[in-house]
């Protein structure tokens, strides 16, 4: 029964919703689990939605909705995978080849 709102969220390696959360996320990996529920803007390189999303998602390698899951707003991705069941909605387009593979995420340095 977490509930975030307001939060800008940067630098995160990966990042899991089990509540319900408003923000803006740029991180590698999201997953947002069954019950989950995300609001606002995310840039990421990996995204797994089992539960809801709703806004803006750029997907710079790869977005799977899984069968429970609910997409809509503004959707870029290099890849997708929709499983059956799943509800993708809005505007749903695939990233030019310039953006495509690119890390939308935060890099860290070696140490």
């Amino acid at each position: 029964d977490i509930k975030m709102k307001g939060a800008e969220i940067s630098d995160c390696d990966t990042l899991v919703v089990e509540g319900r959360m408003e923000a803006t996320l740029d991180s590698r990996v999201l997953e947002i689990t069954q019950h989950g529920v995300f609001q606002g803007t995310i840039a990421v390189d990996q995204a797994t939605i089992h539960g809801r999303f709703d806004g803006e998602l750029t997907g710079g390698k790869q977005l799977v909705i899984a069968g429970t899951g609910k997409v809509s707003g503004k959707i870029r991705y290099a890849k997708i995978s929709i499983k059956e069941g799943a509800e993708p909605a809005g505007e749903v387009a695939v990233l030019d080849k310039s953006q495509a593979g690119m890390s939308v995420g935060p890099r860290r340095a070696a140490a």
